[in-house]
């Protein structure tokens, strides 16, 4: 069977996305689980320049690079180019590890839909995105196979496009296990980290994207709660990550405040820095589709809360302890409990430890894999037409 990667998110505009990550990882799985299994036959598309992830270099046998111009066409390669790409490739199905595409041509394809977000949550939380319903909508119907992130979001795949639970898999995500581990922070580049950001003493940490649907207004508000209550504790508050859709009402927010901290974007390895230095790490999400940041930090050892909203509870096992994401009242309760006693912090580094080590890209990559080859996913495909043409083929 000939599985056609859509390499379309492996670019520069997508890298502060989710799927970015998720695509690049398995796309990288995906190369070393070829190399060891030749069963897997997979083909990738390049465009030169188009992406630094999958230079053709890469190529090998039962992991091919596929040529080709269209890649650069845009929203012409997710509405048809990439099925006339495929069908050249003589894929029999096209993995897309994002909804944005079109499953209109003779080759089917199997999708990944990481959460329901814009159809659970209003526009003014979410932001407007009409073209994103639009083709999760299209892809959910239209797929062959859908692989989601959690229990959870197949739930709202189930009930919101009125889907047979069979024709979706559930796959959890993975996370950079050299990068983000319990390791302890190198001394040295840890302080010169903090006095580049401008933290001074403990501190309070939230990573990810500075958006509104990361609830982060609710744990400013939990925070001030702390600073007029708790004034003992000395904490700040960091804030780490790119800035999306709200944040400049967050930042006006937190202004008033004078100790919260926004480090923008970090790289991976600042942010592992940053994230075992944290007293405490707290996810206030009112959606999510996995919540990489919360495995991040239960896998770097350091106490970890979190809302009982969403698969939040779901991925990670009921171990960490929850509140209610829209009282800010039960929220800094919690927070107070955990920075308060040690022995509580304790048990959530050694249950978020054990739980995140269940997580890697290595098991996601297996189990999509074998999502795409199931019997039952592959029942109605046509007959593989793997190839012996050399390991770059052309589509113009």
């Amino acid at each position: 069977m000939v599985i056609a990667f859509d390499s379309f998110v492996l670019t520069e505009r997508f890298q502060n996305f989710g799927i970015y990550e998720y695509a690049k990882n398995l796309f990288r799985e995906f190369h070393r689980l070829a190399a060891e299994d030749r069963s897997i036959d997979i083909r990738y598309f390049v465009s030169p320049g188009y992406s630094e992830e999958m230079p053709e270099s890469k190529s090998s046998p039962g992991f091919e690079a596929v040529n080709t111009q269209l890649l650069r066409r845009g929203r012409l390669w997710q509405v048809g180019l990439v099925s006339y790409a495929a069908w050249r490739a003589r894929a029999d199905l096209i993995f897309s590890p994002q909804p944005l595409i079109v499953p209109l041509g003779v080759v089917p394809v199997a999708v990944t839909i990481h959460d329901t977000i814009p159809m659970r949550l209003p526009p003014e939380i979410a932001g407007s995105n009409k073209g994103l319903k639009v083709f999760t909508a299209v892809a959910a119907r239209l797929s062959h196979r859908i692989l989601t992130d959690s229990e959870h979001s197949k739930k709202d795949l189930v009930e919101i496009y009125n889907l047979a639970p069979e024709k979706i898999s559930v796959v959890y995500l993975g996370y950079d296990r050299a990068t983000f581990n319990s390791s302890p922070a190198d001394p040295l580049s840890h302080t010169s980290l903090l006095a580049r950001l401008g933290i001074q003493g403990p501190y309070i940490l939230h990573h990810g994207m500075v958006q509104k649907r990361k609830n982060l207004a609710k744990l400013i508000e939990a925070y001030a709660i702390l600073l007029s209550r708790y004034r003992h504790l000395g904490y700040h508050l960091v804030l780490a990550g790119p800035f999306g859709f709200g944040s400049d009402e967050i930042r006006r927010m937190a202004r008033t405040l004078g100790k919260v901290i926004f480090t923008g974007p970090l790289p991976g390895e600042e942010l592992a820095q940053l994230i075992k230095g944290a007293s405490l790490c707290v996810i206030p999400s009112l959606y999510e589709g996995f919540c990489l940041p919360m495995v991040e930090a239960m896998a770097c050892g350091v106490p970890t809360i979190a809302a009982n909203s969403s698969c939040i509870p779901e991925i990670s096992g009921g171990v960490l302890r929850y509140f209610d994401p829209h009282s800010e009242e039960d929220m800094a309760s919690t927070i107070v409990a955990v920075l308060e006693h040690s022995d509580l912090q304790r048990e959530l580094v050694v249950n978020g430890l054990k739980r995140a080590s269940q997580f890697s890209w290595r098991r996601c990559a297996q189990e999509t894999i074998a999502a795409l080859t199931d019997s039952n996913g592959r029942r109605d495909l046509p007959v593989s037409r793997r190839s012996n043409d050399d390991a770059t083929i052309r589509v113009y």
